[in-house]
Parts: C-alpha cells; sequence; structure tokens
C-alpha cells in the first residue's frame, strides 16, 4: 500500500459533487481528463492525502 492517496474531488456550483480516492496521480488526472470532456461545467481538484488519515 501508497503511503499517499490522490483525493479528487468534482464540485458543481460552488458545492462538493463527488470526491474520489485514487492510488496515484496519474489515474486521478486521468480521471479529471475524461470527466472534463463530459462534464465540462465541473470543476475538478487533485490533492495528496496521506493513506493514514483516509484508512484507519
Amino acid at each position: 500500500m501508497n503511503d499517499t492517496m490522490w483525493r479528487c474531488d468534482q464540485v458543481r456550483a460552488g458545492q462538493l459533487y463527488n470526491r474520489m480516492m485514487f492510488d496515484t496521480k496519474e489515474e486521478a488526472e486521468r480521471f479529471v481528463r475524461r470527466m472534463q470532456q463530459m462534464e465540462p461545467d465541473q470543476v475538478f481538484s487533485i490533492e495528496a492525502v496521506e493513506a493514514s488519515r483516509v484508512w484507519n
């Protein structure tokens, strides 16, 4: 297991719409690229988080 996970937040009209977790930054970026093509009105952010803060 990695020490870092990547959180991807999907925001619509200023409200959190969806939050996904990925094992790698590349997976998160690939997801964002696909979603931006389908839903260009949404804003995405990718942030590194410690895995210990996600899983107890």
